[in-house]
């Protein structure tokens, strides 16, 4: 099977087969134990106070302007994105100015993933910063991130096809950060509805999976083979007849956050392996 690369992906290759010919090897980077994050710089830097002056983040690099010997950019991580002050005689402060002049401007790509050790400070146009001191590649995107153009609070060329998104959610993760907010809604709905049956006396269990009768709903089920047993096993389409069998062996109140199966139709807010 041949993979055909678009020029960008056959671009991106190339830099990289250059980075490791300096003696950078991105896969696996080493560790890289940061001290904060985007928000945390955002939302408690004070000028007055001169704090944040020991910064070291690591994000995806997701915008570049290189002016010369000076540079700003925009790292995204897990919490926001921020903007990066890049200066040459700063991450190269000796003879060799390799790692701007080379890597900077030429090998890295919008989508890299990057740490910068460095302080937080305010630009002359009022914009919060990050100044780099030390700037380290972590990993190399080899993938093209479709470009989201923002400007004066605008968000232009805004990736909105739902086929792409939804097959390739990671992207979307990467390109529209405020889908987040979803899982981190969904996340504290269950830990609330969680810790509200907890507080009830309720028990948390874990009910089998693989059910050699596939009972407690009327649903096609999905079906396998258990090898070592040479039996048919079939995904469990519904828990609660393992759920009413706690119940009875002497538990008052039992719960299960469980995964349902059902090998039956299906839309774009109904996975048929995952109802």
């Amino acid at each position: 099977m041949t993979i055909e690369l678009s020029e960008q992906e056959q671009l991106r290759r190339e830099s990289l087969a250059k980075l490791r010919e300096l003696g950078i090897e991105p896969y696996p980077a080493a560790e890289y134990p940061v001290n904060t994050d985007t928000a945390a710089i955002t939302e408690g830097y004070k000028p007055e106070e001169n704090n944040f002056q020991e910064v070291c983040i690591a994000g995806r690099l997701m915008s570049r302007r290189i002016m010369g010997a000076a540079s700003f950019g925009e790292l995204q991580d897990e919490k926001g994105r921020i903007q990066i002050y890049v200066k040459r005689d700063e991450i190269c402060p000796g003879e060799d100015k390799t790692m701007y002049n080379t890597v900077w401007k030429k090998l890295l790509d919008i989508g890299d993933i990057i740490g910068i050790k460095g302080f937080a400070f305010i630009t002359q146009t009022g914009q919060l910063s990050v100044h780099a001191k030390e700037l380290t590649l972590l990993s190399k995107s080899l993938k093209v991130l479709p470009i989201v153009k923002e400007a004066e609070g605008q968000v232009f060329d805004a990736v909105t096809d739902p086929e792409m998104r939804y097959r390739r959610r990671y992207v979307d993760l990467i390109v529209n950060p405020q889908v987040k907010d979803v899982f981190v809604k969904r996340a504290q709905i269950i830990a609330t509805m969680r810790e509200y049956f907890n507080e009830a006396g309720c028990l948390e269990v874990e009910t089998p999976i693989l059910q050699s009768i596939p009972g407690g709903a009327t649903a096609r089920p999905f079906v396998t083979h258990h090898n070592a047993l040479d039996i048919p096993l079939y995904l469990r389409i519904a828990n609660e007849l393992y759920l009413k069998r706690l119940i009875v062996g002497g538990y008052n109140g039992v719960y299960e956050f469980a995964k349902d199966f059902r090998n039956e139709g299906m839309d774009k807010t109904h996975n048929p392996e995952l109802t």
